[in-house]
């Protein structure tokens, strides 16, 4: 009992600290379009601009996770950059909307996208720390509802503040990383997790100039490995990251186009999906505890391909909102234990932010390739057939996670199952 205590107390924290950074993400993507309209006319730029953080994660999380594997303090591996870079996201973000020019704030949004990148991956990093395999979807869970409860007070500092305080505005989410800041470096300690002292033990063992796992090293090993699970794992974050993302971002277009709305009407659409995520994220994790995370999360898979070509034939707007939702059930399934099962297949206790920032870059590959392939198809063929084809990419997604399933069963590890 006093185990699951402690669990259950460095999961809260875990989460307070992806709660204090998503704050500032999601209020970044309401608020900044706007001060760079203030000195750009292009949209196109405006998104480039806006799509830039994504971009650097490719390269800084990734990164960044090998960099803390590879770290030994007294405060342990993630928890010293945390303790530097979320400060200092800070004061970067609350500096953005004081800019006078175009050029102060891109440089400024680059110094706050290269910070906040090296966040998001070291605090995801600590749940497969501390937490053992067979609770790090629970773990993950509430993580994951928390990094989403910051829809709501983006949404909500949005409405009730930047209108008469556009400055103070970006003061809260600041505020609230500065304060979680204190909290992590008081309370977390990553020397005592588990994963660390695991670490410490192989480098302990390791020989002359193994103690260092560099990232090249753990690429190589995954590419080249006769074991092609983690491979086909990756791949399947890739494919349905794709037909998530594009879900999300071209639904506006397709209910203006398909379904007649208008663009504040078609902009809506996702909002009773956001909360049908958040209900099932916690128990799509106990249901992966019982029946197995490669199973739960493709049946998730299934059930979020199936509710999209449903939506295909049913073109109403009520219709496309209950598709919406059963579709983000079924994609909590999968996104609440993907991770896990990486993490899981992980060799070593000393690659597990390597892990996570691989994990990072498939999905925002995913995030790139899916909506413009999907907007590809739709020049083809139309908006009336775009849910469909987007539950043709979940499938190809559910294919290659077959495949990861027949190796799986020839392996000793029930816990992916």
């Amino acid at each position: 009992m006093a185990e699951v205590r402690s669990h259950r107390r460095i999961t809260f924290f875990i989460a307070l600290a992806l709660f204090a950074q998503e704050s500032t993400w999601n209020f970044y993507d309401n608020q900044v379009p706007v001060l760079l309209r203030e000195h750009v006319t292009s949209a196109a730029l405006v998104g480039a601009l806006m799509g830039m953080d994504n971009l650097l994660g490719i390269f800084i999380q990734p990164w960044i996770g090998n960099r803390s594997d590879n770290t030994r303090t007294r405060w342990g591996r993630r928890v010293p950059y945390l303790a530097v870079g979320m400060p200092l996201a800070a004061v970067l973000f609350v500096f953005l909307p004081w800019t006078t020019s175009a050029t102060m704030l891109i440089a400024v949004m680059v110094g706050y996208a290269l910070v906040a990148n090296t966040m998001r991956p070291l605090a995801e990093s600590l749940v497969p720390d501390f937490i053992p395999p067979e609770r790090r979807g629970r773990a993950n869970a509430v993580v994951k509802i928390a990094a989403a409860l910051t829809i709501i007070v983006a949404s909500l500092i949005s409405l009730l503040v930047v209108d008469d305080h556009p400055h103070a505005a970006f003061a809260i989410p600041s505020v609230i990383l500065l304060v979680v800041t204190v909290v992590m470096v008081v309370k977390v300690r990553d020397s005592r997790s588990t994963g660390y002292q695991e670490a410490l033990a192989e480098d302990a063992n390791a020989g002359p100039g193994e103690a260092r796992v560099p990232f090249r090293q753990v690429v190589t090993d995954i590419a080249t490995d006769r074991d092609r699970r983690r491979v086909l794992l990756l791949l399947t974050v890739m494919l349905f990251g794709g037909a998530w993302f594009a879900s999300r971002s071209l639904i506006t277009p397709y209910g203006m186009e398909a379904l007649g709305l208008t663009r504040g009407e078609a902009g809506g659409l996702t909002l009773p999906s956001g909360i049908a995520y958040v209900i099932a994220a916690y128990p799509v994790a106990l249901l992966a505890e019982r029946y197995g995370r490669l199973r739960t999360m493709g049946v998730g898979m299934a059930v979020f391909a199936a509710a999209l070509a449903a939506g295909s034939v049913v073109q109403t707007a009520t219709a496309t909102v209950i598709v919406f939702c059963v579709a983000a059930v079924g994609a909590a399934a999968f996104l609440i234990n993907a991770a896990v099962v990486l993490w899981n297949l992980a060799p070593s206790s000393r690659v597990l932010g390597t892990y996570t920032g691989l994990y990072a870059v498939t999905w925002y590959l995913g995030g790139f390739a899916g909506p413009a392939l999907i907007g590809g198809v739709v020049d083809l063929a139309g908006w009336d057939s775009m849910l469909l084809d987007i539950a043709v990419l979940a499938v190809l997604a559910i294919l290659v996670l077959v495949r990861l399933g027949r190796l799986q069963t020839r392996t000793e590890a029930p816990i992916l199952k």
